[in-house]
């Protein structure tokens, strides 16, 4: 007897149908798995024969093989065992011959006959969808999540007696396909930060909204205490909302990981990540014997936050510049690529010198070779992908009591959303959403110069020394300002703004 029952495998976020096939005949007693299996799916064989048995089925002493087709396809993880047991029971007589038919289950079991909740339902929910199905079974953990996905009949279950049941008399109680996540609205008041804390630093705040606007990476140097960490922290709240492909682009990610909490939908807002410095290069880019998303792809379409930027390893720095050029994470195994998304706004943080006070020289004692080793850590080419450089000034007390209603999030990200609005229909029809991400070829074509503007951009090319990519760099942030400032064109006064943000680093850097 031969029964079969359909789920899916994901390799990154990328899925493939798999085939629970059960057969059932005489023979020796013995109970066998077969198709390339993983150590997690080869011992799916005591879950399922223990977690039938509690839930009242006994298996006959017949030789049993249950195979998970294709067979050149490595199968990982535990989400196959509900689909195995489901095929078993099929195979059986347990529950009909066609139950299940049409349908993706997906699960994992406990030995006590409970499903439990598994990683990475959204995008197999998402390829089922691809494959022409309508409709799963997933864990009722997972249910939120399969529900993001419209057009898809979702039934969620927590036990096999529920599924015996679901199968032989039907369950209308586990039908939660009218249950849909709606509330993609963005409420700025869920964030327990806001810039009307920030007293002074009218300059890094106008440097936060232009890397929002255009999604431009940013680096804040200045003395401890000087409130860069404030302000990458409140960077969040100004950022536009996530639109429907980036919210589900997100979710995606932090299922695959494993990070959506019980009874999670979609997620709505943008991430802001944050590891410590001593964080490796494999916990950045992602990892492991499977490869899961990293730090960097945790922060897709959000802020990746690097406090301390010089304290982080010269390794784990360098490996971010792949994904700061190309928006994506490729890892590569003997069995199989695997590729991430990694499209974020990088935000840095950084003291001037070791003692955190130059050039200071009533505070700082660093020699000029102690503060050059302690720059030199950040490479050329790192510093060439960042955006917008600004310092962070030494506080003063009349900032620390001022008691004037400074500007809030909500204010700035008024202005943030409008100029987003513009790049919007500038990019309509394209694969473009910010001007960080247009190409050098659409350079001329979006941001277009004057004959004044060109002779001001020379000039700065030659007195800055500016590689290609810095001179790409500094049009888009000029693209950026203009569109904040509601103009067509960009001015000379945008491209002087934007060089402002890219002399600094000259001051410290090149002294």
């Amino acid at each position: 007897m031969y029964s079969c029952v359909r789920t899916v495998s994901l390799c990154g976020l990328m899925g493939r149908e798999i085939r629970a096939e059960a057969d059932v005949s005489e023979g020796l007693p013995v109970f066998e798995m077969v198709g390339f299996l993983g150590g997690e799916v080869k011992e799916a064989r005591e879950r399922v024969k223990t977690a039938l048995k509690n839930s009242g089925i006994v298996l006959p002493p017949k030789r049993i093989t249950v195979n998970l087709s294709p067979a050149d396809i490595k199968k990982s993880g535990t989400s196959y065992d509900l689909a195995v047991a489901v095929s078993l029971m099929k195979v059986l007589g347990i529950i009909p011959k066609e139950a299940a038919d049409g349908m993706v289950v997906i699960g994992e079991l406990g030995l006590s006959g409970e499903v439990l909740r598994v990683n990475g339902v959204l995008p197999m929910i998402i390829e089922a969808k691809g494959m022409g199905i309508t409709s799963c079974m997933v864990p009722s953990g997972n249910v939120s999540e399969a529900l993001a996905v419209e057009g898809m009949e979702v039934f969620g279950v927590s036990s096999i007696a529920e599924v015996r049941g679901f199968f032989n008399e039907g369950n209308d109680g586990g039908n939660y396909s009218t249950m849909r996540d709606t509330d993609g609205s963005f409420d700025i008041r869920q964030y327990d930060v806001d810039f009307s804390e920030v007293n002074g630093q009218e300059s890094c705040k106008r440097a936060m909204e232009i890397a929002a606007a255009g999604m431009h990476n940013i680096l804040l140097i200045g003395p401890p205490g000087s409130g860069k960490t404030m302000l990458a922290k409140r960077l969040p709240t100004i950022l536009p909302e996530l639109d429907d492909s980036e919210r589900m682009e997100v979710t995606k990610i932090y299922s695959v990981a494993g990070m959506l909490k019980e009874g999670q939908g979609l997620i709505h807002t943008r991430p802001f990540v944050a590891p410590h410095h001593t964080v490796s290069s494999a916990a950045m880019a992602g990892g492991g014997a499977i490869p899961r998303p990293g730090e960097c792809s945790l922060a897709h379409r959000g802020v990746l936050f690097l406090d301390e930027l010089p304290e982080f390893s010269r390794n784990t720095l360098e490996i971010l510049r792949q994904p700061m050029e190309d928006k994506e994470v490729t890892i590569a195994r003997a069995a199989a690529s695997y590729t991430y998304p990694a499209s974020f706004l990088l935000c840095a943080a950084m003291n001037p010198c070791k003692c955190g006070y130059y050039p200071d020289r009533t505070k700082c004692r660093c020699t000029d070779m102690d503060v050059q080793k302690y720059l030199g850590r950040i490479s050329g080419p790192m510093l060439d992908r960042i955006d917008i450089c600004v310092e962070a000034s030494r506080i003063e007390y009349s900032d620390i009591r001022n008691r004037e209603k400074n500007e809030s999030s909500e204010d700035i990200r008024l202005r943030v959303e409008s100029a987003v609005f513009v790049q919007q229909e500038r990019f309509r029809g394209t694969s473009i959403r910010f001007n960080s991400e247009i190409g050098v070829r659409d350079i001329d074509r979006y941001c277009r110069l004057g004959r004044e503007e060109e002779r001001m951009m020379r000039e700065a090319f030659d007195m800055l020394g500016l590689s290609a990519r810095a001179y790409h760099r500094l049009i888009r942030v000029a693209r950026t300002i203009a569109d904040l400032d509601g103009k067509k064109d960009i001015g000379c006064d945008h491209l002087s703004e934007a060089i402002a943000f890219r002399n600094i680093d000259r001051r410290y850097w090149n002294g």
